[in-house]
């Protein structure tokens, strides 16, 4: 069972669900379409690695790119839930990087096939610890930072968030409940690049944390 740190407490982490397009300048960037709705994937909990960890890319990538989000773990199960109540259910805020192999990615989306194989691959989900959801006064103004040997490559703030993450939530909860110990990856902003064997990522976002990850 994996688990992930709130506050000193060690919980067990359910499944993860990730949130494609959700940033209007890196859905801009890529060239894909603006959705009508949430776009929705999932990771396993193994593809969790903490700070100081490191990441692998497969060998059938050539790609990988570095995505930072804002990470949300659900403290109560979530089914059909407004958005007005959907942060009640919400425990905990973390840094997350959504590791994405572009090329695979590409690949599945030109044969009109799932992604899971291009986001869920072993370390593609490095994770800090989580701070309690009460120490963030507004999870809509939170400024996101990554950088790789140094050097900027995102730099955004989650009120660019196209929906918000009540929104996300009640959404998302809509089709499948959310339960206990459950993680939300929220999208990324613009700035997504490649990264390569020996590089170093920070990854930060105020008032929650800084993650620290290196590729072998």
């Amino acid at each position: 069972m994996h688990t992930v740190n709130l506050d000193g407490t060690n919980i067990p982490v359910g499944k993860i669900v990730g949130i494609g397009r959700n940033y209007a300048e890196h859905i801009k960037e890529l060239g894909n379409q603006v959705p009508d709705k949430p776009v929705i994937f999932m990771k396993p909990a193994n593809t969790i690695i903490a700070s100081g960890e490191k990441i692998v890319i497969p060998p059938y990538s050539n790609d990988c790119h570095h995505e930072i989000e804002l990470a949300v773990l659900i403290g109560k199960d979530a089914k059909g839930v407004s958005a007005e109540e959907a942060l009640d259910h919400v425990i905990g805020y973390a840094v997350a990087l959504d590791l994405t192999l572009r090329d695979v990615q590409n690949t599945q989306k030109k044969k009109g096939l799932p992604w899971e194989i291009a986001k869920a691959f072993d370390t593609s989900c490095p994770l800090s610890a989580f701070v309690p959801a009460k120490q963030i006064a507004d999870p809509q103004k939170l400024q996101l930072k990554l950088t790789v040997n140094g050097q900027t490559r995102q730099d955004g703030n989650t009120s660019d968030m196209m929906r918000t993450i009540a929104e996300l939530i009640s959404k998302v909860s809509s089709y499948f409940t959310l339960e206990e110990g459950d993680i939300l990856l929220t999208g990324t902003p613009a700035g997504v690049g490649r990264i390569c064997s020996g590089d170093k990522l920070e990854a930060s976002i105020e008032q929650v944390g800084t993650l620290q990850v290196s590729v072998v």
